[in-house]
């Protein structure tokens, strides 16, 4: 079987020393969850009740292993859910890495589709 981005992203993750993944699944982001599940021996994976926690937990992770700290999420409010882990992250520097899918143009900022481009979700310097 071919490898999919989502087993290029894990296989990437792992490389950077990755152990752990924070995170809630969701449609948006069904194929990494498949790729975390194929590969699970090497990446633990975390299923939290919130996405916030997902981001507060890397950030924690982050800053007590001095590894690189990810959490996980869906598109639309999912997304939106990790903004506070990344301004924590911007005052005490730790290494953190958030990652969610980016929904098709076609699908951006519909009335009944809570999404929002990624640019705005990113924390200004």
């Amino acid at each position: 079987m071919a490898d999919t981005a989502a087993d290029i992203l894990i296989e990437t993750l792992y490389d950077l020393g990755v152990e752990v993944i924070f995170g809630v699944p969701g449609d948006g982001i069904n194929g990494i969850m498949e790729a975390l599940r194929t590969r699970r021996e090497t990446i633990q994976f975390v299923q939290v009740r919130h996405e916030e926690a997902a981001a507060f937990m890397a950030c924690a992770s982050a800053k007590y292993t001095g590894k690189l700290g990810v959490c996980l999420a869906t598109s639309g409010p999912g997304g939106l859910h990790l903004l506070n882990g990344p301004y924590d992250a911007k005052l005490d520097r730790p290494s953190r890495s958030s990652r969610l899918p980016q929904p098709s143009r076609s699908r951006l900022l519909r009335v009944h589709w809570c999404a929002w481009p990624e640019s705005n979700l990113r924390p200004s310097d």
